[in-house]
């Protein structure tokens, strides 16, 4: 593979290199995506959410599957799955610090615990295993974060 291809998927996979941190690379994929809907997130229509979560699960998917077969099953580094489940818990809800913060929260524990479902995804062959539990932990969080948006009339 080509060096300069391989950094370029590096670079996507780690989102940045964030998934190199020593401790947690998940929890600092998370708040990267956190981090940059905070900044960009009120900007987006319903299509601009759709164009930007398939572009992020299909070039994940790429990515990740050309990582595992380099550095072994769901390697830690290749935090993108987390982009994109903490899109999912986020995505068409009210923009503002309370759902960021309350996604980011949500979404990491639905990401650790990984009720079923979640978990039984990871077992999909490739990039598509390292996605599919991120994006289904992230379509359950924005359920719940939905509900508890419109419970507490934050929503």
């Amino acid at each position: 593979m080509d060096a300069r291809f391989l950094a370029v998927k590096k670079a996507v996979a780690t989102l940045g290199w964030a998934g190199y941190v020593p401790v947690a690379p998940g929890t600092a994929g998370s708040a990267v995506a956190a981090v940059g809907y905070y900044l960009f997130g009120q900007a987006l229509g319903p299509v601009g959410w759709a164009v930007l979560l398939l572009a992020v699960i299909a070039v994940g998917i790429a990515a990740a599957s050309g990582l595992e077969a380099e550095w072994g099953k769901d390697p830690g580094p290749v935090v993108v799955d987390e982009a994109a489940g903490y899109l999912c818990t986020v995505a068409l809800l009210p923009h503002g610090a309370v759902t960021a913060v309350a996604g980011f929260l949500l979404f990491r524990v639905l990401d650790i615990v990984k009720p079923p479902p979640v978990r039984q995804l990871e077992r999909l062959p490739g990039g598509w295993g390292i996605m599919a539990d991120d994006v289904a932990a992230g379509i359950l969080g924005n359920l719940l974060l939905r509900a508890g948006l419109h419970w507490t009339g934050a929503a």
